[in-house]
């Protein structure tokens, strides 16, 4: 059986790719859709192929010897978009990595040493596989040199395979003679000219009659239509130019040793750490165990204490550690060991296993006793996730904790997770093994007693990355001038978190379940009309069905129809809710079952055995700053429908208290009026009227007390659109008018306060300058977006950048203003607790012989959190409820 030579077009399958795999980004925001792709690709044909030999061809940017022969040359190719341009260089560093042999030579192009390595091979025996998404590689097909062409959509590639036989069977003339098809017609794609009129339906038919542009030129009188012999005749020398640029040179001069291709290991130590930090998880799983479980240098730094005297000796050594990393093996609300890394002669993490006379309380108590004895000096205890260990802390001073991945959002908040392998990669470029690769499947507490060794080596590994990276992080938030932004809000924050978790919010079970039998009662008379408007009964939660009882059944307008039915998403219902009143119930029925299903069915199982619900605030996961609310999701608590409100009514003050609601009134449109420095709206804020009312007397025309209702509601639409960057189209959408007039909406408005539209212009140009918008605070939000090739992720990227450094600062202020609220309300020693952030909104459970210190504690310190150019100003209400305080 003869060998195996698999040869790769690189640029053409990393095209490919590119355009057939949805936008990847690893956690660098670099783009990686085209090189996912790419290996996917190359793994399914080794996969099928069994190679013995690969090989992979590149172009170089440099001027062949067909662009010196015709200028014009490929020269109304558009030029690669730049996220598939900065991914060229990475897959040669990947495939070099895995082994793969690469060739490339300037003056030549990938096809043409395609072209000589597939002759070469088949001289020697070989049989050959070219894989490319080029049709023009058909000419080298042979019985011995097959084409592959794949085809990917939507991820998913197919293969379609062309030997000689193939060739001729689609085109009707041999490889060879499928140079000259491609001589007469030209090609577009190349700015081959070709002859002028001819296609490629009567270009293949003179090949397949005279075999050749030549015999065809040496019978031109035969030639037919009249209009292919006139091309052809008066053409003939641009045709034979053609021939030369269609053909593949199958001779160049290129150094190459088959034996250096020859198929070996891919899966290195090398090509693992890259598919990592590139973020191919699904790949990983190729790697043979002994890869993935490579140790790190750092395992010969262990050192695992056991002796009380050890353990002793190193706290007096912690005491004198500027910063210390540490980590806890903490599960379930217990300890199981913890690793300590910090600067001594030794380079040492230590590991302190849970064991014996070492209790949990003896360790917690030493780490409390450590933090005490460091206070008030510039040393730290650095952790990681450090909101879900403050349980072992408490006894500890708060303001010597610092979270290293906290710090680490702030310069990078687009990514997803901040785990210690991925803080080695990003901060101290070490390939690291994840927790996965570690410890396997088994928990802290398994681990403990089934394999100490390999827990003392995840806790170890990550007390060091917490170590080591927080030098570099501190550094990089100094220099983005986000260090008192981390010092002053992030961290204090950290802990009004916690706290608010640990209080957790009163549910009344019993009324969540009434107010659930109370929407499955609308529920189901919803149901009914449906049914009655529609004339046939079907699954309304079936997109498929619902689609052809709209579109078909009752013959609704604009369906669009695609493979899995016609679309019924909520953008393409609404433009028919006004006309079709089947419409509207159907919105409101989907509301109204999302709503049972989310809140009064779902909320239940988070209700703790204390009757509350402690759901968690997070810190790390939206690019703006704003806190994120999940087990459960409280920030999504529909508002807008009387019957979704009601479900407030459920979270209730415990005995001897009320809610008191703080909502900050039109935030963003103040800060709007303050980084835009507008006269007009800074006026209109200031003279404490309705600035709804005021912008539409100002752009409508009118005098304030004659604008309509519909003018106010226009101009709030307006008003709060131009926050978030809207357009014509979706103001029109949003109002149910002409673009035409959303347009001219929009075009008064900043005719009205022309400062705006200078600011919001501003904003997304030095966005695009500096690639990342700022708040007020420093906070930088990177838009990678701003740089895409295509053009709706830019007007992504322009929509973020407007907004995002007022929705930032947003964020920022109801951060400063928790912080004070909650030390106002501990200075004071006062039971109230803040137990909720809901956006601009903040509740406090507050008892009732303290409500009107509360009340103060809040207005004094929201109104308080940021100095602006217009007042700040907050809606207060109490209840004893929460929908009763809203």
């Amino acid at each position: 059986m003869s060998k195996k030579l698999v040869l790769i077009d690189g640029h053409s399958i990393l095209n490919r790719a590119f355009y057939g795999v949805p936008d990847l980004t690893n956690s660098e925001g670099t783009h990686t859709n085209a090189m996912y792709g790419f290996l996917n690709i190359m793994f399914k044909i080794l996969d099928e192929e069994h190679a013995d030999y690969l090989t992979v061809a590149f172009d170089l940017s440099a001027p062949t010897f067909r662009h010196k022969l015709f200028e014009g040359y490929k020269g109304t190719r558009k030029s690669m978009p730049e996220e598939l341009r900065q991914q060229v260089p990475l897959i040669k560093e990947v495939l070099k990595a895995m082994n793969v042999t690469i060739i490339e030579k300037e003056g030549y192009e990938a096809d043409d040493l395609l072209g000589t390595l597939a002759k070469s091979g088949e001289s020697i025996g070989l049989d050959v596989s070219l894989i490319s998404g080029d049709r023009d590689m058909l000419q080298l097909a042979t019985q011995k040199v097959k084409i592959r062409i794949p085809k990917t959509k939507k991820g998913v590639t197919e293969v379609e395979d062309y030997n000689f036989k193939e060739v001729f069977e689609l085109y009707g003339v041999t490889p060879t003679e499928f140079i000259d098809i491609k001589a007469l017609m030209g090609d577009a794609s190349d700015n081959i000219p070709g002859a002028p009129g001819i296609g490629e339906k009567t270009a293949s038919a003179i090949i397949q009659k005279y075999k050749s542009i030549e015999n065809a030129y040496a019978n031109i009188e035969q030639i037919t239509p009249n209009k292919a012999k006139t091309s052809l005749s008066e053409n003939y020398e641009q045709v034979q130019l053609s021939k030369v640029l269609a053909t593949i040179d199958t001779d160049a001069p290129i150094d190459y040793n088959i034996d250096d291709a020859t198929f070996n290991n891919l899966y290195t130590k090398e090509s693992y750490e890259l598919f990592k930090k590139y973020n191919f998880k699904s790949l990983l799983k190729k790697f043979d165990s002994e890869i993935v479980s490579t140790e790190p240098e750092v395992y010969k730094q262990i050192k695992i204490l056991s002796e009380l005297s050890d353990i002793e000796n190193a706290f007096s050594a912690m005491e004198k550690a500027e910063h210390i990393g540490v980590f806890f093996a903490y599960e379930d609300n217990q300890l199981f060991g913890a690793s300590f890394t910090f600067a001594s002669k030794e380079k040492l993490s230590l590991y302190i296993p849970i064991q014996g006379f070492i209790n949990e309380g003896y360790l917690i108590g030493k780490i409390a006793d450590l933090s005490n004895m460091i206070h008030n000096k510039k040393n730290k205890l650095i952790f990681l996730n450090l909101k879900e260990q403050l349980d072992v802390l408490k006894d500890c001073e708060f303001d010597m904790l610092t979270d290293v991945g906290l710090a680490a959002y702030l310069l990078n908040p687009l990514k997803e997770s901040y785990l210690f392998d991925e803080l080695g990669r990003d901060y101290l470029k070490l390939s690291l093994p994840t927790k996965a690769d570690i410890l396997g499947k088994l928990g802290f507490k398994e681990a403990a007693f089934v394999n100490e060794e390999a827990l003392s080596k995840y806790a170890c590994l990550s007390s060091y990355v917490i170590y080591n990276a927080w030098e570099t992080i501190e550094d990089e938030l100094k220099n983005s001038n986000m260090l008192e932004l981390f010092e002053t809000i992030e961290m204090p924050l950290l802990f009004v978190l916690y706290s608010m978790q640990k209080e957790g919010i009163m549910v009344d079970k019993e009324g969540l379940k009434i107010y659930g039998d109370k929407l499955q009662i609308r529920i189901l008379e919803l149901e009914k009309e449906i049914y009655e408007l529609s004339g046939t009964e079907f699954n309304i939660n079936s997109p498929k069905q619902l689609g052809v009882v709209l579109f078909e059944t009752l013959q609704m307008p604009n369906g669009k129809k695609t493979k899995s039915g016609y679309s019924t998403a909520a953008d393409v219902l609404e433009k028919l809710a006004g006309e079709y009143p089947i419409v509207g119930k159907i919105l409101e029925y989907r509301q109204l079952t999302k709503l049972k299903s989310t809140y009064a069915d779902g909320l239940s199982s988070y209700i703790g055995e204390d009757g509350r619900i402690h759901g968690k605030f997070n810190q790390t996961i939206t690019a703006t700053g704003r806190i994120s609310s999940t087990e459960p999701n409280l920030q999504n608590i529909p508002i807008r429908m009387e019957l979704g409100r009601e479900i407030r009514k459920a979270f209730i003050a415990k005995p001897g208290c009320v809610f008191i609601d703080a909502d900050y009134s039109q935030i963003e449109l103040r800060i709007l009026a303050h980084m835009s420095g507008d006269i007009k709206l800074i006026e209109a804020y200031n003279s404490e009227q309705d600035i709804h009312r005021i912008t539409a007397s100002q752009v409508f025309h009118v005098p304030l007390e004659e604008v309509s209702n519909t003018q106010r509601s226009n101009a709030k639409a307006v008003n709060f659109g131009i926050i978030y960057g809207i357009s014509s189209f979706g103001l029109s959408q949003g109002l149910s008018i002409s673009r035409k007039e959303a347009n001219e909406y929009i075009e008064k408005y900043f005719e009205t306060y022309p400062d705006i539209k200078a600011f919001i212009n501003g904003l997304v140009e030095d966005a695009k300058e500096k690639g990342y918008s700022t708040t007020i605070f420093d906070r930088k939000r990177p838009i990678p977006e701003l740089s895409s090739s295509n053009f709706m992720q830019r007007a992504f990227g322009e929509r973020i950048a407007m907004n995002s450094p007022i929705q930032g600062t947003a964020a920022d202020i109801i951060k400063i203003a928790m912080i004070k609220v909650y030390e106002a309300l501990k200075d004071n020693k006062l039971k109230s607790k803040l137990i909720l952030q809901i956006h601009d909104e903040l509740l406090v459970e507050t008892y009732e012989d303290e409500v009107d210190q509360v009340k103060k504690i809040l207005k004094e310190n929201m109104l308080g959190a940021a100095k602006l150019l217009v007042s700040l100003e907050i809606d207060m209400n109490e209840g004893k409820n929460w929908f009763e305080a809203h």
